[in-house]
């Protein structure tokens, strides 16, 4: 009985997983000969750099903008706090302090 199990299992596994010459690796290409030199073609690319670039990261723009408004504000509300007399300029001007 055990022999007919197992003629029944090899008959079903020979049908579900193929061959074993069918799990080999595919072969490497040939290496072209030492000493010929490689077939003419395009020249190759230059290496690009990040500072020859105009793409910029957005997160360095959002920075540099939100940098750029907190000076705008301040500006403004000192321009608008001198207006109705308050004065509060800045400490340092040409490297002297200034004493409100």
């Amino acid at each position: 009985m055990s022999h007919c199990i197992a003629r029944i299992f090899e008959s079903l596994l020979r049908l579900l997983w193929p061959a074993p010459e069918c799990h080999q690796p595919p072969k490497a290409p040939a290496a072209p000969p030492i000493g010929v030199p490689p077939a003419p073609g395009r020249p190759p690319e230059p290496v690009l750099r990040g500072e020859g670039s105009p793409l910029v990261r957005p997160y360095l723009l959002a920075h540099e903008q939100r940098e750029r408004a907190r000076r705008q504000r301040a500006r403004r509300r000192a321009l608008w706090l001198a207006v109705h007399g308050i004065d509060i300029g800045p400490r340092l001007i040409h490297g002297v302090e200034v004493v409100a």
